[in-house]
């Protein structure tokens, strides 16, 4: 069977809802932790979610992403979930003492990176739907915020970065489920 752009004529499902969903409801709890909605005994859960659905889930779509030669999907969903992954390694392997726990200023450069690679990315989307275009750009200033509160130690920063946060994961899952409801009803149900 040729391959086409279309998913239907190739047989591959859309992977972008899992990837998309996996960020952003590991986003989504990471933020509700860091605006004091969830406590430390959360976070477990949290760092649960990272491994399986943040780290795992995004790495299978990225993929499957390239099986269907979407470059621009199979580099955002392989590279958050491996951050997914890495952050949690961060937070684990200092107590089980396989690192020394990671300075705040070390910490801030992971996240400036990480806002360098995103804002990059959010070009990429200026060509895409505006839905992808909000959860780029709001993840963008998400890693540079979480920087800031820790170059800074203003608690203050890290709890905008979770209020933002929480914005940046809920339009993850808003664009999932409007893809994976347009492809079910075969029309647009929310609008992208």
């Amino acid at each position: 069977m040729p391959r086409s752009q279309g998913n239907l004529k190739h047989g591959l499902a859309n992977p972008a809802p899992l990837g998309l969903m996996g960020f952003g409801m590991t986003t989504v709890l990471l933020n509700l932790h860091n605006v004091g909605l969830l406590s430390t005994a959360g976070m477990g859960m949290i760092l649960a979610m990272g491994i399986f659905y943040g780290g795992l889930a995004q790495i299978i779509a990225g993929i499957m992403e390239f099986r269907k030669g979407n470059t621009f999907g199979t580099l955002a969903f392989c590279s958050y979930g491996l951050f997914w992954l890495s952050l949690v390694a961060l937070l684990v392997f200092p107590v089980m003492g396989w690192a020394d726990p990671v300075d705040p200023a070390s910490m801030g450069a992971y996240f400036v990176m990480w806002g360098i690679f995103t804002t990059y990315m959010s070009i990429g989307t200026l060509k895409m739907k505006r839905g992808l275009q909000v959860v780029f750009v709001t993840l963008a200033i998400l890693f540079f915020l979480l920087a800031a509160g820790e170059f800074t130690g203003i608690t203050a920063i890290t709890t905008i970065a979770g209020l933002e946060g929480i914005f940046c994961g809920s339009s993850a899952i808003y664009v999932a489920c409007a893809e994976v409801l347009s492809e079910i009803y075969k029309r647009p149900v929310l609008p992208l």
